[in-house]
């Protein structure tokens, strides 16, 4: 693990702030980092408002989703709402459903099994839609290359509207409206909102145009901010607005069932709460059963049933937990039988391994094996998979390039899924070694620990704190500040804590006494730093209660033991 500080900004615009904000050095360079050059994109940052949010009707096709809806509201006919099985597409259909049903509308949810229909639009769902006589679909997180689907659901009468921030083909399907900020002729600003966000746009360009008060959608935006933060879209511009007044609103009036899955908490809600507690249940219920069940969760409001689909979805979680961990060990052990510790990248399969966590599990695997990792499963006839990138990699370009031996794909530059037929799985595996390793680079394969600044521990104290907390919510283009301390010194009082004492719990000395810091599984340093040895970590800054008591302390990331 190499430790690498981000690019120091411009001095001079780190001076500058200083002095327009009043605030130390550190955390002057912390904001010029993130972009920030003036007091007024500071006064933007810290505070971020709802006039912030750009016009929907910027958005292509935007005035033609709102009025085919509108026709079919006031004409009475039925509405199916789809979406994806993960996070995004089950708050998306949550958020839509919701809606469209106060203002009168016959809305069918519909989210895809993931085993029997796969990704994305299908045909199965189309004829389900037909039987029902439904002649409108809105589809969530989906759709943007389902030129096919789309063109068979026309021919059976029924429109589409498709909301979808996945990066279009070259063709586009045949829709009424097809919303997503990347695709070419959309002029709209921002192009980083996930698929919430921008079924959450074609609410704001209805109440709009319906002449409503804006403020009868900010329930939804409790959804909007979990997709956001599970989606590992940029924290930035519009997400950011999105996610400051949907952290509030789960914060003061939480819907039950978000509630009901994150439990009590003694402290406001963060968005690491979202991706860390809330997302993994969400998605169990698609991985392990039916995406529809999180999505009933996340629409109901009677207390009975909350609970039954609550303990149903935690059963799930911990099956999903159980499934994951023993796939990542015998995905563990075919590397360590298969394949070259100096390869370029990693393809890994198995007849029986569950289809639900093989994305988990691929994540997992570059945790150990640091390189772009495919992990496949058989699916019927044939295999199906997901891929996961390191940084920097562009993986779904590495897919494009093999895409001759694959029966479809799609995803992100990190993330993205696949479907092959049985006789390609060795052409593909090949291939797709063959296009990571032409392409990818020497710097791309080294695992990197980032840090934004170096930090005296000395120098840390609560008012930094406060300001740092005040930089939230977090999330990719604006991480939680990550500080450097080198030749650190126990305090006398660091222990090994943990029911299975794989935790360290830090007391490093200072000038004014010592301060704690909390490493998950980090207890093997103990023997080192109980000897005196120094030693560097990195951290960010947190907060500890006890007892009713609320202290500062290091969250450790990484620990290094000098010589």
């Amino acid at each position: 693990m190499h430790w690498e500080a981000l690019p120091t900004p411009d001095q001079k615009i780190i001076d500058e702030l200083q002095h327009a904000l009043g605030v130390s050095n550190t955390i002057a360079k912390l904001l010029a980092q993130r972009n920030i050059d003036s007091f007024e994109s500071a006064k933007a940052f810290f505070r971020p408002q709802w006039e912030d949010l750009h016009d929907p009707f910027l958005m292509r096709d935007m005035d033609k989703a709102v009025q085919r809806i509108d026709r079919a509201l006031k004409a009475g006919q039925s509405i199916m709402v789809y979406g994806d099985y993960d996070v995004d597409g089950t708050t998306s259909v949550a958020l839509m459903t919701t809606f469209l049903q106060q203002k009168g509308g016959t809305i069918t949810p519909y989210i895809p099994d993931r085993y029997t229909e796969g990704y994305g639009i299908s045909y199965q769902g189309i004829d389900s839609a037909f039987a029902k006589g439904i002649q409108l679909i809105i589809a969530l997180d989906c759709g943007v290359k389902a030129l096919d689907k789309v063109a068979y659901a026309k021919e059976k009468g029924i429109d589409f509207i498709i909301c979808d921030h996945h990066l279009p083909g070259e063709k586009l399907p045949d829709t009424i409206a097809l919303l997503n900020p990347k695709q070419p002729n959309c002029t709209y600003p921002f192009k980083e909102l996930c698929g919430c966000g921008i079924g959450f746009k074609l609410l704001q360009a209805l109440t709009q145009f319906w002449k409503e008060d804006q403020s009868s959608i900010h329930s939804y935006l409790d959804l909007v901010a979990t997709a956001t933060a599970a989606d590992i879209v940029p924290m930035v511009g519009e997400n950011r607005v999105l996610c400051f007044y949907g952290l509030k609103q789960l914060r003061d009036r939480p819907r039950p069932g978000i509630s009901r899955l994150l439990g009590a908490l003694k402290r406001p809600v963060t968005i690491s709460d979202l991706v860390f507690r809330l997302a993994p249940r969400i998605n169990a219920a698609g991985r392990m059963d039916h995406a529809l069940t999180a999505a009933q969760l996340l629409m109901t409001q009677e207390q009975a049933a909350l609970a039954q689909i609550a303990a149903q979805i935690e059963h799930l979680n911990s099956e999903r937990r159980s499934i994951e961990k023993r796939i990542t060990e015998e995905a563990l052990q075919q590397i360590e039988e298969r394949i070259e510790e100096d390869a370029s990248a990693t393809v890994v399969y198995a007849d029986h391994w569950h289809k639900g966590v093989v994305g988990i599990v691929a994540a997992r695997l570059i945790e150990t094996h640091y390189r772009p990792t495919v992990v496949l499963t058989r699916s019927g006839e044939q295999y199906v998979g997901s891929v996961r990138s390191v940084k920097g990699f562009d993986v779904y370009a590495a897919l494009a390039a093999c895409s001759e031996h694959m029966h479809q794909f799609g995803g992100h530059k990190y993330a993205a899924g696949l479907t092959l037929d049985q006789e390609h799985l060795a052409a593909f595996k090949k291939a797709f070694e063959q296009a990571v390793s032409q392409s990818i680079t020497a710097d791309q394969l080294l695992p990197k620990a980032r840090y934004d600044s170096e930090l005296s521990i000395d120098e840390i104290d609560l008012k930094g704190y406060r300001i740092v907390e005040q930089m939230a919510p977090f999330g990719p283009h604006n991480m939680r500040p990550v500080f450097y301390s080198e030749n650190c010194i126990d305090s006398g009082s660091t222990r090994i804590v943990g029911k299975e004492q794989n935790h360290l719990r830090l007391s490093i000395q200072t000038n004014n006494g010592s301060i704690e810091g909390i490493g998950f599984g980090m207890a093997d340093h103990y023997p080192a730093i109980a000897k005196g040895r120094p030693f560097d970590l990195l951290y960010s800054l947190d907060e500890n209660e006890w007892n009713g008591q609320r202290t500062l302390q290091l969250k450790i990331k990484h620990i290094r033991i000098r010589k």
